[in-house]
């Protein structure tokens, strides 16, 4: 070959290198095998990001020295950021800055809002302190959002996405949360509430005699009434839902003192025969679940006292769903005290929708009772099969959402205001599980026709509960992990054994080949 020849060869070679890279700059895909579809941009992201009429610019502010744990999630992060440039026809830029790299940066990152992270460093068998950024600061025009830490697994999408729209709405459609009947106060649904103000407005409407709701609101929730509801005020309910508005409901039907342990039926406040007219019965009952959470129970032990966790099935783990917008990407909901519901046929133009059910291994327990968190639990306490704890209703103007569990989203009350010379009050706030928060957040999104972040709020895979097995099958899996290898090593060594037996027979025989 002339070197001639050669150099038009690697000329071409070269040529097309160019011409891939300028195709691949314009052209951008990845393929996503994941179980969640983390790594693919969702409708409600792709809309969002047609619709953007002004420049938005990101500013990542990420330590480039970061543990080998926490690499990915920069990395990530930026390939979230490119693919975001790419769909938003240039309305979104972005530059990462390292705050670490000298002391002016990283005031300027916290000033901003982005606070280090304390993460443990294992260098020349020295454990180290490394302060690590990992948080963005979004701006448009004079509107600014701060995402003070991305976590390594959270659900960056969605955090990015919301973080934009908040930004580029400037009317929030309006949620009301109904107050005057002993509902949860908007400060006792803390949780919700900030959920819900990414992209409403979330105010307090109080239910009268005399006062319509609004119809400018999208929906309204009513969490765990206790006091009497009068005919008038069920019917500016209805007046609502004709209009075509959106009810949900979560209610708690017992009523007692936890903390002693004996609860009874609450009393009727009207709730139960509104809610059958609307083909809809709430059960006395309180639903046990097989599939359920544990509770911390004091143990003596000798002189210490611990704490071990014990199966309570009072509290069940929900994971079974129906296929609907409210459901969509949920995994488990834990409802504390939950009832069960019953659709009845009442009206031929509404139709009754399954939500969410219990396990086929529940059972339920009659009210009045003590509550004996030592108590046995064996298979006759569960006899019972699949239960609907969630339903919601269609067919008129409006749409219903009712759920059999009033507390689980409720966080508490918080502490009251501090007074002069007394000890400060603690708030009495907990955190609950993630799912749900998004289960009322997708009902409110599926009420006020606006679905497109109700996949996006629950992606990515924060639990996985496991089935529940019978202790046979455990027993059979657990001797079978610990046989089964054993037996495949004596098979394997029988099996060359006769192979090198026959081999050695043949050799004696002459038979070399």
């Amino acid at each position: 070959m002339t070197k001639q020849a050669i150099i038009v060869k690697l000329a071409i070679f070269f040529g097309i290198l160019v011409v891939l890279n300028l195709v691949s700059s314009k052209l951008f895909f990845r393929l996503d095998f994941t179980a969640d579809k983390r790594y693919t941009l969702s409708n409600a992201t792709k809309n969002t990001l047609n619709d953007l009429n002004d420049v938005i610019t990101v500013t990542a502010y990420f330590s480039e020295d970061l543990p080998p744990q926490l690499l990915s999630t920069r990395k990530d992060f930026r390939d979230l950021l490119e693919e975001y440039e790419k769909r938003s026809n240039g309305n979104l830029v972005y530059e990462f800055i390292n705050p670490n790299k000298d002391d002016d940066s990283e005031t300027k990152a916290q000033v901003a809002g982005i606070n280090p992270l304390l993460v443990n460093v294992t260098e020349r068998d020295q454990v180290q302190q490394l302060r690590a950024y990992m948080g963005a600061i979004l701006r448009m025009k004079d509107h600014k959002e701060v995402i003070p830490v991305i976590e390594p697994g959270a659900a960056m999408e969605y955090s990015l996405t919301t973080a934009i729209k908040k930004m580029a709405i400037t009317d929030k459609p309006r949620v009301g949360i109904l107050q005057g009947n002993g509902q949860a106060s908007i400060g006792a649904i803390r949780q919700l509430q900030e959920q819900l103000q990414i992209l409403y407005q979330v105010e307090p409407v109080r239910l009268t005699d005399t006062t319509d709701i609004p119809g400018y609101y999208k929906s309204i929730l009513m969490v765990n009434p206790k006091d009497s509801i009068t005919r008038a005020q069920f019917s500016k309910l209805d007046a609502y839902l004709e209009q075509g508005g959106g009810i949900l409901v979560a209610h708690d039907n017992f009523t007692g003192d936890l903390n002693s342990g004996f609860i009874s039926n609450s009393t009727d406040i009207g709730l139960k025969g509104w809610l059958g007219g609307k083909g809809i019965v709430i059960n006395d009952q309180l639903v046990t679940d097989v599939n359920c959470a544990s509770v911390g129970v004091p143990q003596q032990v000798g002189p210490f006292t611990m704490t071990a966790q014990v199966q309570f099935p009072y509290f069940p783990i929900i994971s079974n769903f129906g296929d609907h917008p409210v459901t969509g990407g949920l995994e488990a909901l834990l409802l504390p005290f939950a009832s069960s519901l019953i659709s009845t046929s009442v009206d031929s133009t509404q139709t009754v929708i399954p939500l969410a059910f219990t396990s086929e291994q529940s059972g339920s327990s009659n009210l009045p009772m003590m509550i004996d968190v030592q108590k046995e639990w064996g298979a006759s306490d569960f006899t019972m099969n699949t239960q609907n704890v969630a339903l919601a209703v269609t067919g008129g103007a409006g749409k219903l959402v009712v759920i059999g569990s009033g507390s689980f989203i409720v966080n508490g009350e918080p502490a009251g205001p501090a007074i002069p010379g007394q000890p400060q009050p603690q708030p009495q706030q907990q955190q609950l599980n993630p799912d749900n928060i998004n289960f009322v957040a997708n009902a409110i999104d599926w009420m006020a026709d606006d679905t497109g972040l109700s996949d996006l709020r629950t992606k990515g895979v924060t639990t996985r509960p496991l089935d529940p097995v019978e202790d046979s099958t455990k027993n059979l899996l657990k001797y079978g992990n610990v046989v089964a290898p054993i037996l495949l090593v004596l098979l394997y060594g029988f099996q060359r054994r006769q192979r090198n037996l026959r081999k050695r027979q043949r050799w004696l025989e002459g038979k070399y080949i």
